[in-house]
């Protein structure tokens, strides 16, 4: 079996307060928050550790991206939550997050032969005079895979850190299974 390396790249992720969160006042308040209404309806507030990013919306919804981990999630959420407690709203002690996407890279040991992958995956795309990877839409879990003949790829689309390496795994014995895999 050929081995890879897998590292999260990015997770977005997502909560509602369930209240209404005065974005002036917030903006006021915090010189590293952006609010430009006219460009985006959210205030964003970008955070150096962990280095991600929080998209506050006046509704109470909050959108978490560039985390590389739940605990990167969790700890920005968490920062954001004591920012609106500062400008006195409510917010409530418990809030779902829910993962809404996870990106990831890999990268395999071996070399792929895009074009046999093309010919053997009946979900597969693949247009090298448009774009060097290949498209691989998996189906269980619903996942999609960008792969390119260096060996890497990237994968999207996963709700949870178990599935990303379950996903890669398939992939690999799928590969295996065509002979895809180019040894060096």
């Amino acid at each position: 079996m050929v081995r890879f390396h897998t590292r999260i790249e990015n997770i977005v992720a997502s909560t509602t307060f369930e209240t209404e969160i005065p974005l002036e006042k917030i903006v006021s308040k915090y010189e590293d928050v952006e609010y430009e209404p006219e460009q985006f309806p959210g205030a964003v507030y970008r955070i150096r550790k962990p280095r991600a990013a929080a998209l506050i919306f006046g509704s109470g919804k909050i959108v978490c991206t560039g985390a590389r981990s739940i605990r990167d999630v969790k700890t920005v959420l968490k920062k954001v939550a004591r920012m609106v407690k500062s400008v006195r709203v409510k917010v409530p002690k418990k809030y779902e997050v829910q993962i809404e996407n996870i990106v990831a890279s890999a990268k395999f040991d071996a070399r792929l032969n895009l074009d046999k992958i093309a010919y053997g995956f009946e979900s597969a795309e693949y247009e090298p005079e448009q774009f060097p990877g290949l498209v691989y839409r998996m189906t269980t879990p619903k996942v999609a895979f960008l792969l390119f003949t260096s060996g890497k790829i990237i994968c999207t689309g996963v709700s949870n850190v178990k599935d990303v390496k379950r996903s890669i795994e398939k992939l690999s014995n799928e590969l295996e299974r065509i002979s895809a895999f180019v040894k060096e």
